[in-house]
């Protein structure tokens, strides 16, 4: 039986290594590029190899963006936005999942019409709002902003609609706050869309160009993805370090999906079942 199935499922199995070795070739083509000589990168035809191993894209990028300071920019950005958007829009999940209150309904469709509003027409309103507070070049003025999000309300709301009423009635009848229903009995149940909210904010915050250029014009306060940015111009563009700075920025993404992509898969598939 277990050869028959092994059988079976041969074809599966070459086609999911064949899907997974064509998103793998252009990741490792960008890392060995980062170790290429400029007319290597642009020769035809393309070499997949490098023809020369050379350290010379790494000392122009150390000597260009202070590259550790971008990188823990990067990382205080991420997680400080990431770590309080998993609390905050759990909790405003559950409000809207659990919880009866006046025009419930109207408030949270309110919520997710920000969802059709591109962040490009927000954003100057959003800045006057934040060099009013004080918080330009700042880490404030990174994170707050961008803690709230429809999107991940309604993934928490899906993901608490699934669960039994009878949990938090227990809960209740036997002393428990509101609160420590939330904390205690209903949001480890939710763990795997937590841990979804956590990866994908943590990716864009990683990713996001546009913001941080915009609330941190001091090179102290530059990202990693700002950083990637001045490598590449309208006139020229610097490919070796450019792809160096790439693939220094995809590494930590690429680890954290692959050790979260359990959680990740199993957050999805819940937010869309209904208890």
């Amino acid at each position: 039986m277990k050869r028959r199935r092994w059988m079976i499922e041969l074809p599966v199995r070459i086609l999911l290594g064949i899907l997974a070795l064509l998103l793998l070739i252009p990741i490792v083509w960008l890392i060995l590029s980062g170790f290429k000589l400029e007319k290597d990168i642009i020769s035809w035809p393309p070499t997949f190899f490098p023809r020369m191993f050379t350290m010379s894209n790494w000392h122009a990028v150390k000597a260009r963006i202070s590259i550790i300071s971008y990188t823990v920019n990067s990382l205080v950005y991420a997680l400080g936005t990431s770590l309080p958007a998993v609390f905050v829009n759990a909790l405003a999940g559950y409000a809207f999942s659990r919880l009866q209150f006046k025009f419930k309904n109207v408030i949270f469709f309110l919520f997710l019409s920000t969802m059709m509003i591109p962040f490009q027409v927000i954003m100057i309103p959003l800045y006057v709002e934040v060099h009013y507070l004080g918080w330009l070049n700042s880490y404030a003025g990174l994170i707050i902003p961008k803690i709230a999000s429809a999107q991940w309300i309604f993934l928490a709301r899906a993901s608490f609609d699934g669960l039994p009423k009878e949990l938090e009635e227990a809960a209740r009848m036997d002393g428990c706050s509101e609160f420590s229903i939330f904390w205690k009995v209903m949001l480890p149940l939710v763990k795997p869309v937590c841990i979804t909210i956590f990866v994908l904010s943590i990716n864009n915050c990683w990713n996001d160009l546009l913001w941080p250029m915009i609330v941190a014009s001091s090179s102290r306060m530059r990202t990693l993805a700002n950083g990637l940015a001045m490598f590449i111009g309208t006139h020229t563009t610097e490919y070796g370090p450019a792809f160096l700075c790439a693939a220094f920025s995809l590494i930590p993404m690429l680890l954290l999906y692959i050790f979260g992509q359990r959680y990740f898969v199993e957050g999805q598939v819940n937010t869309g079942i209904k208890g």
